[in-house]
């Protein structure tokens, strides 16, 4: 499963509670739709950490990393490739 899929699942079934890999878009914004609050992002971002083996320093907590799972997607592959 590649992070996309793997994100987009953790999201669907964490906070939109279906397993229905239409409901949501890979560039859908999460703030825009409602779907994640800020106390959410820090329930995502600590997953991240968890499945990817990365650290998200403070000054990388944007919306530009975490608002979609594209976004999510190249922000784990910019930190797993460095």
């Amino acid at each position: 499963m590649n992070i996309e899929d793997k994100v987009k699942e953790y999201i669907l079934e964490n906070y939109l509670f279906t397993d229905d890999m239409s409901a949501l878009g890979n560039d859908d914004s999460f703030i825009e739709k409602g779907i994640i609050d800020s106390t959410g992002i820090l329930e995502v971002i600590f997953f991240l950490e968890e499945t990817f083996s990365l650290a998200v320093e403070d000054d990388e907590m944007v919306p530009e990393n975490f608002d979609s799972v594209n976004n999510i997607a190249a922000f784990v592959n910019k930190k797993t490739a460095a």
